[in-house]
């Protein structure tokens, strides 16, 4: 009878480290990255809407991982009941991840956190689907927070203006 456990040696998962997942794939993509320690990497895409800065960080005490995009959004304090308002509306649509604001300084930011497995170990289809998921959010919901910052919509008339679905080309 063969050992499974052998079967399972020899596949090939294309699993590593998480830090240097994130930095192969930020690497592949063409991404201007760098890893701060052991524990962090930092990336920076330029996205439809905005530039947008990517950390990936890692506890290995409780194999967690932890990633955070920042949009280039600073809330001023005159508008952050709105906006948490429309946090509350677009998180509860949101399956994986949620924005929050940074009570400190006002920065919005998207986050993400996933337990590993006991190895720690990140595969490379689970490292793009993390990053394209929340790429993907910030794109989406961008133009949301624009509306109630600089057009002083409502919430619910920013979330409405902004997810308008168009079909066909123009």
């Amino acid at each position: 009878m063969p050992d499974p456990d052998e079967d399972f040696a020899s596949f090939d998962r294309d699993e590593s480290a998480p830090m240097d997942m994130f930095a192969a794939l930020f690497e592949a993509r063409g991404w201007s990255h760098e890893a701060n320690g052991d524990e962090e990497v930092s990336a920076e895409y330029k996205g439809s809407w905005a530039s947008y800065q990517i950390r990936a960080i890692w506890r290995g005490e409780d194999n967690s991982l932890q990633v955070i995009i920042l949009p280039d959004v600073t809330v001023p304090s005159d508008k952050r009941n709105d906006i948490y308002r429309a946090l509350g509306l677009i998180n509860e649509q949101l399956w994986m991840g949620h924005f929050d604001i940074w009570s400190n300084n006002g920065i919005l930011l998207f986050r993400h956190g996933s337990l590993l497995p006991p190895n720690g170990m990140l595969g490379i289809d689970q490292a793009q689907t993390i990053i394209d998921v929340a790429i993907d959010e910030c794109e989406r919901f961008y133009p949301v927070f624009q509306f109630i910052i600089w057009g002083d919509k409502s919430p619910e008339d920013a979330i409405a203006s902004a997810l308008v679905e168009t079909h066909g080309e123009a």
